[in-house]
């Protein structure tokens, strides 16, 4: 059994990892994992559910302050109400810095009232920190933040440099409280954009417009949507016409036309008439909470790196405390400088926090995550962008990816005296009977040019091969060049403009015309492929369609190579042989018969609009069923790594130089403040960057 729970008043990435490890040690926990983006606990219990109030205990050994809940589907979680803690830190910050200002800046004061006054600074805006070391400590926790923090400044004030260790403290936790204030906004801003979720709708009752809370609108409910508004369930228009946005869902820039009986999912934008909608589906099992618990759950599946960076964190503030103790007696005993060598092993007590590291990576997917969630493209975890990078193939089924996956009439050739409504109407007539998307495309092309059709009798259709009927005109045989030839029929020879399926017509063992039915390719289809190929990514498509259709797909749009007529175990067979080459490969269907390829490819990618099957296998989900968010997609996960990347190094970096120029004799307390409370600011600032990086514009 999986529980999710909420984690009010979690503060510290470090302190999030470190109760996820503690969870993980307990039998009775299979697995867990706190996302602290989303401030979201996930636990899969093995036999015996954890009761409640001991996994807060465990949580509070951490972080005494936090508060687990049950996180309840379908309700909007409001911000933390937790002003009055800013309040109080602010005060703090505004008294104690005051008093050490008046003591660092008052030359003519005396020295034991300058150090009553740096004595009262450090209790106001360090107390809290020593009194929660202590606690810490007390149940085994020695490498945390605030002891750290605690003895660097305690350490400076027994080597009698007051004002250092003040300040630093001061620094410290001005740099906290700006730190706090840059993660909040930026988890607000993240899931602002793809928490789409209302907090009222408008219900219409007895001809009367009442305002209640989202989740207690119920099935066949009638919602007044006003223009300008976002559609707020999922449902069907019941009264009024409009047009609707579907960008904040699907990433689709043109609006869509909507009227009386036209379906209408959540998230969307209704611009311009009044809506009356009969609720579908409630808040719970609407769009905008199914994507935004998509999103949710892909922030928990955690990428390598990311799961790198907290084991790597275990080790690294024990290492830097090491190096601290070192310094601190090794040199001293030999150059007998004790002050000078505490001073610098105090520098690196402040920067062995590995906060910045631990928070900015993970920060960063959940970035790149809702950057695809504003265009329409569902990640299904941190690890699909970085596996997404490093594909060096992509692999595409032909009919509903490259290709519309709607069938229809594009040609008509006639033979004879017969013309060519004469023709449609009589096929037409004979695929009335037949379920088969090539039959149901010639009966709608028939039905737009409001033909006559005939009555059939005796009809028998042949799986994959045509279908034959009796009609007062004579017996009618519809389908392909060798379904008729193996009528006995003398087939003329015929070769289509397009790419597509030819269906001869036959009437009394004569070839009276032939229909050429296919598939339009979409609009975006040669565009992506070149945007692929730019990216030096190879290119490839398994289709179950013939040979023929296959390679004038292919050609068309400029891959690098196709493979026909392939059942669904030979197109997993194929892309098998496709990784050996490529190492790692990509697959994008949209096809019941796709899901087993999608599960086995690296990654796999499924059309919004394809099969259930083929989208729950898949790692990616195109909301828009638009080819160009291959590409798209391939964008965000590399510069998310980019991202990713750049904030290792720089944390990893600054702290090393911090250090390097402590030993030197060159860093003080105060820049090693910055090397963890600034740096780790930075960093936040920078993994949001993705969130706003304009979309490329495309020509096609």
């Amino acid at each position: 059994m999986t529980s999710i729970y909420l984690l009010k008043n979690l503060d510290c990435a470090n302190c999030a990892a470190k109760i996820e490890a503690k969870l993980n040690r307990m039998p009775e926990i299979k697995r867990a994992i706190i996302t602290f983006a989303t401030k979201q606990m996930e636990i899969e219990f093995t036999n015996d559910i954890v009761e409640l109030e001991r996994i807060q205990k465990i949580c509070q050994s951490i972080e005494s302050d936090i508060q687990v809940t049950d996180k309840i589907t379908g309700i909007k979680v409001k911000p933390e109400e937790k002003s009055w803690i800013k309040q109080r830190a602010l005060w703090e910050l505004i008294f104690g810095g005051s008093i050490f200002l008046v003591a660092f800046l008052w030359g003519t004061l005396e020295e034991s009232y300058k150090i009553t006054l740096f004595v009262l600074a450090y209790v106001i805006l360090g107390g809290k920190i020593v009194l929660t070391a202590g606690k810490n400590l007390l149940r085994g926790h020695v490498f945390d933040e605030n002891f750290l923090m605690s003895i660097a400044t305690l350490g400076a004030f027994a080597i009698q440099e007051y004002p250092e260790a003040v300040g630093v403290m001061l620094f410290y936790r001005i740099g906290e409280f700006f730190e706090e204030c840059a993660v909040e906004k930026s988890r607000r801003q993240i899931m602002q954009a793809v928490d789409l979720r209302p907090d009222v709708v408008t219900r219409l009752s007895g001809g009367k417009e009442e305002i209640i809370e989202a989740n207690a609108a119920q099935i066949d409910d009638i919602l007044l949507v006003k223009a300008g508004e976002r559609i707020p369930l999922d449902g069907v228009v019941q009264q009024g016409e409009s047009r609707v946005d579907t960008a904040p869902v699907t990433g689709e820039p043109i609006p869509v036309k909507v009227a009386i009986g036209d379906e209408v999912i959540s998230g969307c934008i209704n611009t311009s008439g009044l809506l009356q909608i009969r609720v579908k589906n409630t808040l719970a099992n609407s769009m905008v909470t199914r994507i935004l618990d998509s999103v949710e759950h892909a922030a928990a599946n955690k990428p390598k790196v990311d799961r790198f960076i907290t084991k790597f964190a275990r080790v690294y503030t024990p290492i830097v405390v090491m190096i601290a103790i070192f310094t601190a007696i090794v040199p001293s005993l030999f150059t007998g400088n004790w002050e000078h060598w505490i001073y610098t092993a105090l520098t690196f007590l402040v920067i062995s926090c590995p906060c910045a590291l631990v928070l900015s990576v993970p920060l960063t997917f959940f970035a790149g995550i809702g950057a695809g969630a504003k265009r329409g493209i569902l990640f299904k975890g941190g690890s699909v962008l970085e596996s997404l990078k490093r594909c060096k193939a992509i692999v595409m089924d032909k009919t509903g990816t490259i290709t519309e996956g709607k069938f229809a009439v594009r040609e008509i050739a006639v033979f004879g005296t017969f013309k060519e409504n004469e023709v449609l109407a009589l096929c037409a007539s004979l695929e009335t009977a037949s379920t088969h998307p090539i039959g149901v495309s010639i009966v709608a092309e028939a039905k737009a040019r409001n033909l006559t059709f005939e009555e059939i009798q005796n009809v028998e259709e042949l799986s994959g091969k045509g279908i034959k009927g009796d009609t007062v005109k004579g017996q009618v045989l519809c389908g392909s060049r060798s379904f008729l030839v193996g009528m006995q029929i003398d087939v003329p020879e015929y070769q289509g403009q397009g790419i597509g399926t030819e269906v001869f017509i036959a009437l009394d063992k004569r070839v009276i015309g032939c229909l050429f039915i296919a598939d339009k390719m979409k609009s975006d289809a040669i565009y992506t492929i070149k945007q692929l190929k730019k990216k030096m990514l190879h290119t490839f498509i398994l289709t179950g369609d013939q040979e023929k259709s296959a390679e004038k797909i292919a050609k068309a749009v400029g891959v690098d190579g196709y493979y026909a007529k392939l059942l669904p175990e030979e197109k997993l067979n194929r892309l098998i042989e496709l990784r050996e080459k490529y190492d790692r490969v990509m697959f994008v269907g949209d096809g019941i018969n796709d899901a087993p390829v999608l599960a086995g490819a690296d990654v796999g990618a499924a059309m919004g609009s394809g099969a259930d099957a083929a989208i729950e296998a898949a790692d990616i989900v195109f909301m828009n069923s638009r080819l160009s968010g291959i590409h798209h997609a391939i964008e965000i996960a590399h510069k998310t790594g980019k991202i990713a990347k750049q904030n290792v190094v720089f944390a990893l970096g600054v702290k090393i130089l911090i250090m390097i120029l402590g030993l030197a004799g060159f860093a003080s307390m105060w820049l090693a403040v910055f090397a963890d409370s600034g740096v780790a600011m930075l960093c936040v600032v920078n993994a949001i960057r993705i969130l706003y990086e304009k979309e490329e514009k495309s020509d096609f």
